[in-house]
């Protein structure tokens, strides 16, 4: 019934939400890896996956056919009835993404993790793999090979072969946060979010599927905004930093969206 009401739902993939956020076009294969993504454990009907890909306009020939291929690399397994993600990095991956969502942060005693680059020479794929981890791991490079975070997650720095391992205590820690980071801009990045996520919550509410197709684009971007959250300490921010404010926003907004995502879902794909 529902998606006899909701004709508009195989919308144009490039819609004004779209152009507001910047985001990119989404394939079959990233509405697929982003649905599993969201779910925990992350594992979902084969109806389930194609009937979120048709909120984007994927035939569902198309998204059988990126599932079949993630299955053959390794980054999906066919289940009874579904798939279930089992790439290593997708898991990792999803692994960040829920640990970015909570946002914790641990006691900070005013040191810093500090690592040096101290190798003479490194190939260039070991420079890159080195910089995608801290970068995952949330350090900030002050300069070339010299990156550092303060100390107040659980997480020990991550392995860095070639890198000499400091504690350090900086003069102004404040100013150096703000420059290892852009704190203004994820601030402005944040409100944007916040307003998209309440002009949708009152429809996600009343549970209207018109509303699903930017719920997932919503959601997808304020996930990978939280992994961008450097998670300081809170001496080292503004008073209104919009982390806390965001990610309870978020709880119920995810909330509203999968229930109206499994009413339309079991709506428009019931069970044969």
């Amino acid at each position: 019934v529902l998606a006899a009401q909701e004709p508009p739902l195989r919308v144009a993939v490039t819609s004004e939400l779209d152009r507001r956020l910047g985001t990119r076009r989404l394939t079959a294969r990233s509405v697929v890896a982003s649905t599993l993504l969201g779910a925990d454990p992350p594992e979902l009907p084969t109806r389930s996956l194609v009937g979120t890909a048709e909120l984007f306009g994927i035939a569902p020939g198309t998204a059988r056919v990126a599932m079949s291929r993630m299955v053959a690399a390794g980054e999906l397994v066919a289940t009874g009835d579904g798939y279930r993600l089992v790439g290593p990095a997708l898991l990792a991956r999803q692994e960040r993404q829920a640990r970015s969502r909570r946002g914790a942060s641990g006691p900070w005693d005013g040191t810093w993790h500090t690592l040096v680059v101290t190798a003479d020479t490194r190939p260039a794929a070991e420079r890159v793999e080195l910089r995608t981890t801290l970068a995952a791991a949330r350090f900030g490079e002050l300069r070339e090979g010299v990156w550092l975070r303060p100390a107040n997650l659980a997480d020990d720095p991550p392995a860095a072969p070639g890198c000499t391992r400091l504690r350090s205590e900086p003069h102004d820690p404040i100013a150096l946060a703000r420059s290892l980071w852009d704190l203004a801009g994820w601030t402005t990045r944040a409100q944007v979010l916040s307003r998209e996520i309440g002009r949708l919550q009152p429809q996600l509410d009343a549970a209207e599927p018109g509303a699903l197709r930017d719920g997932f684009v919503v959601s997808a971007a304020t996930l990978r905004h939280f992994q961008a959250d450097p998670l300081l300490p809170a001496g080292l921010l503004d008073a209104d930093w919009p982390g806390p404010a965001l990610r309870h926003a978020y709880d119920r907004f995810d909330r509203a969206f999968r229930t109206t995502l499994a009413t339309w879902q079991r709506a428009a794909h019931p069970r044969t």
